[in-house]
């Protein structure tokens, strides 16, 4: 299979992150080609694909700005932004990821956002949390970000030079949670 054009392939993420079903969002995800771990170096910030997932709305409310990846073994799942701009790492080991699931739906309110945020401080870290490795996820081989202390693997499918796809494949029931990265300034 050939390299998908990329305006199609941008405009359909563009399309798809105002709201999409997990059965599209994975088609979508399966047509695109894997990614290489050279081509995740730098940072990146992220946007949530709404298919109706548990996590959907969560990470935004929370201040989530991004991934960051510095080495093979040097990633960084978890960057977040305070109310004023400043960025912050968390260690993905500290937060109750089951809990977060189960109350999804009040973490989706602002107030909560308001008061979870700064709790997300109480997180902090200054270490890597986990790790790139070429994985299989859905039949194909790409680079997919291993989580340290969860079982949790991101794995990643090239949407043009700038964008990544991200599915969060987790150890719980249903479909993963779709995400897209955006390339911020020029690759590492």
């Amino acid at each position: 299979m050939g390299e998908p054009n990329q305006e199609t392939t941008s405009d359909r993420l563009r399309i798809m992150s105002q709201g999409t079903t997990a059965t599209e969002a994975l088609a979508f995800f399966d047509s695109l080609p894997p990614v290489q771990l050279e081509e995740m170096m730098g940072s990146w910030s992220g946007a949530e694909v709404p298919t109706g997932h548990r996590l959907d709305g969560v990470l935004g409310i929370l201040g989530w700005q991004g991934k960051r990846f510095d080495g093979e073994d040097s990633a960084r799942p978890l960057v977040f932004q305070t109310h004023t701009g400043r960025g912050f790492e968390v260690n993905p080991g500290l937060v109750p990821l089951k809990l977060a699931l189960r109350c999804a739906p009040l973490l989706r309110r602002r107030i909560a956002g308001g008061i979870v945020r700064p709790v997300l401080q109480l997180a902090r870290t200054t270490r890597p949390r986990a790790r790139l490795r070429m994985m299989e996820y859905r039949g194909t081989v790409s680079a997919t970000m291993v989580y340290d202390a969860l079982p949790v693997n991101d794995a990643f499918r090239r949407v043009d030079p700038n964008t990544l796809l991200g599915a969060m494949d987790m150890r719980e029931p249903g479909p993963p949670f779709v995400f897209s990265l955006h390339r911020m300034g020029p690759p590492q």
